[in-house]
């Protein structure tokens, strides 16, 4: 069974979101050797929100209050009283509304910036920070690559591709006010990696024409090249002469000593963990902008019924797939074995066994190709019954059971 815990910008504070944000890289491990039950488990810590996807076994009794205790017990282990807190404001998902809701996440349709560009990223890195540690599972494997999907038919059927929208974009927005003229002003971004590239093409599209760049990790310059701006390798000195800064990088650089005290900037700070101490808004010159500030402020645009749609769409596949894979399972372990029985029959009387067995094996492709598509079809109507009929005076099979789809929704406390 599938199971997610969420929790967003909307149900917790950002200082909370931001603390468990640091502390989430082994959660998912410490799921797995923690709980027997669990078979695989997918961490998303992002700007504005926790989410642990999770793949459990089914059936189990109490499944879904099991499922929280797990997810709270293993992130209590770094967080703390966060994690109380977390279980008091998260919603629980399971089964078919995990779907819908990380295809969604996916698209953008969660985010506080309805349609940014950034999570879908986010997401399928979750996917392979979880293959690199071990803990994801044929499951989640397949609903992780279908939000994939999902998230280019969203953009693909609506105008999510066009709109362009992402955090940065709505944070420069609300910096509009701040810069007079973006073609004269100094910028300063620190970090290097997908968001800061995001970062420099919303300042290339305000005209911003000087923008220098800084990394804690040394990647300045090859990332100076690519986009071409100025790598800068002192902080302090940068920051100096910069009247905005954007920091953007997975590493907490940022703090007063830091900032000299000798003119006026504004700094936007759009990392999770935060990349610049709260106590840098309160030095003389210094206006910060964080995601909290940003979330708050910022007016976000209404989409249109065409992304909805579209996801909703490729959940309602997806569990047509599902509720169908028994059937085609055993569809195909039939054909297989009569294309065994065959092939060995040609075996036995000699003659070319490569063009033989390549022939046979194509006729059977082309045999499955048909009905395992007609099964999709008849799951997604609800007419799945039919379907096995058929294939019982057909063939005199039966297909194995389809997993048990519950949906489930609610918090625990």
């Amino acid at each position: 069974m599938l199971f997610c815990l969420t929790a967003n910008h909307r149900t917790i504070e950002f200082d909370v979101l931001d603390r468990i944000s640091r502390v989430t890289s082994t959660t998912a491990a410490d799921l797995i050797a923690r709980q027997d039950f669990v078979r695989g488990a997918i961490v998303l810590s992002t700007c504005n929100r926790f989410e642990a996807y999770i793949e459990i076994d089914d059936p189990l009794t109490a499944a879904t209050e099991l499922a929280v205790e797990a997810v709270v017990d293993a992130l209590s282990l770094n967080a703390g009283d966060d994690a109380e807190v977390l279980r008091a404001h998260a919603v629980a998902l399971t089964g078919q509304d995990v779907v819908k809701h990380l295809f969604a996440v996916s698209s953008g349709l969660e985010s506080m910036v309805l349609g940014e560009e950034e999570i879908t990223g986010q997401v399928q890195r979750a996917l392979r920070d979880a293959r690199l540690a071990g803990t994801t599972s044929s499951g989640l494997e397949l609903l992780f690559q279908r939000a994939a999907h999902a998230s280019r038919e969203a953009r693909a059927q609506s105008d999510l591709a066009a709109a362009g929208r992402s955090l940065a974009r709505l944070a420069l927005d609300l910096a509009d006010t701040r810069v007079p003229d973006w073609a004269q002003a100094r910028v300063l971004l620190v970090g290097t990696g997908s968001y800061a590239a995001t970062t420099v093409a919303a300042l290339d599209a305000r005209g911003a024409r000087d923008i220098r760049v800084f990394s804690a990790t040394g990647r300045a310059a090859q990332f100076a090249v690519r986009y071409g701006v100025r790598a800068e390798n002192d902080l302090r000195e940068a920051i100096r002469d910069a009247e905005v800064v954007i920091t953007c990088t997975a590493r907490y650089v940022v703090t007063t000593g830091d900032v000299p005290d000798d003119a006026r900037r504004l700094i936007i700070d759009l990392g999770l963990p935060r990349n610049v101490e709260p106590a840098v808004g309160d030095l003389p010159g210094v206006e910060l902008l964080d995601l909290e500030i940003i979330g708050r402020h910022a007016s976000l645009p209404d989409l249109g019924p065409g992304a909805h749609e579209a996801v909703g769409s490729a959940a309602a596949a997806f569990e047509a797939d599902r509720l169908a894979a028994p059937a085609v399972v055993a569809l195909r372990r039939h054909v297989d074995a009569v294309l065994q029985s065959e092939i060995d029959r040609a075996r036995a009387r000699g003659g070319d066994d490569v063009h033989t067995e390549a022939a046979l094996r194509h006729f059977a492709g082309v045999l499955l190709h048909g009905p395992s598509v007609r099964a999709r079809e008849f799951a997604a109507e609800g007419r799945l019954d039919d379907f096995a009929g058929a294939l019982a005076t057909l063939f005199g099979i039966q297909p194995d059971a389809a997993p048990a789809g519950q949906a489930e929704r609610g918090a625990s406390a």
